[in-house]
């Protein structure tokens, strides 16, 4: 995500007059929309959904695959390529989305999946929303911290071996950004004001690919450089260190059914258009990104790519101050689709007469959450390692959940009973390999850790 992959259900339903994504996650049919997205506009909005915190590690995940070549064929099994065996992954998990959307009625991922496959499913998707969110915000505050650093190195360089200010503490400035920043953004009921950052994001996102690819040829004389076209992998458990990479980069699944439901034109046929061109994008911003970052630093390159550059140079400030006010104001649209969640199953479950969107709650539960996502950031030391559980859960989006969707749908639609078959039988490939995806990332995030 990935800035998030969820930023773009803040545009639902567009020029509505509606709270944005207060009734996102509730498994009843909101009433009628008012679409108003055209092609176009769905496209940007789902490369902001994918482009995101995800692009700065993708260098070092070549170097973990062990090179430009065996992080290629990485890229073409797992989806990052754009080959056949990628579009076909990503490509059917968004077109299921859309059917999903077009079948239940419903405005939202989670609301679709408890349509289609019940409450109990539509449970675990709402706790995955959770967490996931919860892991997005940690990877958020991580990047938003390492940049601070490194601006702050520029600004006011120390000698060593002179110890560092106080204030020059990276804890302390993420912290105190939070503070000051980041939870005055998140603490309003509505997020309408949010809706103009993803062309910001998505600026950022370019940006940042060009600079990396730029820096390569026209780089500083002291910019240590390591081409390696080929290298072998250690092992096969770092091929397969990827994947979780891969997973959380090309998170945009669930805005999927809120940008099929906001589309003007809801057509599969359209929707596989939008999917295709946005994808197609993404992939080629990626592997410019992953391939060039890898070629420049080789097995030196940082989780974070722009660690890795000097902290004077200019081009690469800008880099970091794009990136970092992107993020700063994408962090609050994450919060809010994640305590639109909270508040639905406060709704729910407790028996307190108190309005879940009124401040007795929503504040509380934005300082929470602020609270926990910074001290998670400040414990975790790499950024590689809070992608390694993102990407692992994001399975559930990508192949889990689209693949239940659509076994589902099978039991409401008159379709043929060779088609149908065929359908059901491709949702439970999905699942299987959502399954063994999700297994094996959180596996390796688990042991990464300890």
């Amino acid at each position: 995500m990935s800035s998030s992959s969820i930023v773009a259900m803040e545009e639902w339903p567009p020029e509505s007059g509606g709270r944005v994504g207060k009734e996102a996650p509730v498994a009843t049919s909101p009433g009628p929309t008012s679409p108003g997205l055209t092609s176009l506009g769905a496209i940007f909005i789902l490369m902001k959904s994918a482009l995101g915190a995800g692009l700065l590690n993708f260098p070092w995940a070549f170097q973990q695959a062990g090179g430009l070549g065996p992080a290629f064929l990485v890229e073409l099994v797992s989806r990052v390529s754009g080959g056949p065996v990628s579009l076909l992954f990503l490509l059917s998990g968004l077109l299921v989305l859309g059917y999903a959307a077009s079948v239940s009625g419903q405005p939202s991922y989670q609301a679709a999946v408890h349509r289609l496959c019940g409450p109990g499913v539509g449970k675990l998707c709402e706790a995955c929303f959770i967490v996931n969110l919860l892991m997005i915000s940690v990877a958020f505050l991580k990047v938003i911290g390492d940049q601070l650093e490194k601006l702050h190195e520029f600004l006011l360089p120390t000698v060593p071996p002179a110890p560092r200010p106080w204030y020059a503490d990276q804890r302390f400035l993420l912290a105190l950004l939070s503070c000051l920043v980041i939870l005055p953004l998140s603490a309003p009921r509505e997020i309408g004001f949010q809706k103009y950052t993803s062309i910001l994001g998505t600026l950022a996102a370019c940006y940042l690919s060009l600079v990396i690819v730029l820096q390569y040829y026209l780089g500083p004389e002291g910019l240590a450089r390591e081409p390696r076209f080929s290298q072998s992998p250690s092992s096969w458990s770092s091929v397969f260190s990827v994947f979780p990479t891969i997973c959380f980069g090309f998170q945009c699944h669930e805005a999927a059914v809120s940008i099929y439901c906001s589309l003007y034109d809801q057509r599969l046929s359209r929707w596989a258009l939008v999917s295709t061109l946005s994808l197609l994008a993404c992939c080629l911003v990626y592997s410019l990104t992953g391939a060039y970052g890898f070629l420049t630093f080789g097995a030196n390159v940082s989780a974070d790519i722009l660690m890795s550059y000097p902290g004077g140079d200019v081009v690469i400030i800008i880099a970091r101050v794009l990136f970092a006010v992107s993020i700063v104001t994408v962090y609050p649209i994450v919060l809010f689709l994640g305590r639109s969640v909270l508040q639905d199953v406060w709704r729910r479950s407790c028996r307190v007469p108190a309005d879940p969107s009124g401040p007795r709650v929503r504040m509380p539960l934005t300082v929470a959450w602020v609270a926990v996502t910074l001290t998670l950031a400040l414990l975790l030391p790499d950024l590689s390692e809070v992608i390694g559980i993102i990407g692992g859960i994001s399975a559930f989006f990508i192949f889990i959940f689209p693949g239940l969707c659509l076994i589902g749908a099978m039991n409401t639609e008159p379709l043929g009973t060779r088609l149908k078959c065929c359908l059901e039988l491709w949702g439970v490939v999905s699942v299987l390999v959502g399954t063994f995806i999700f297994g094996q990332s959180t596996v390796a995030a688990v042991l990464e850790l300890f």
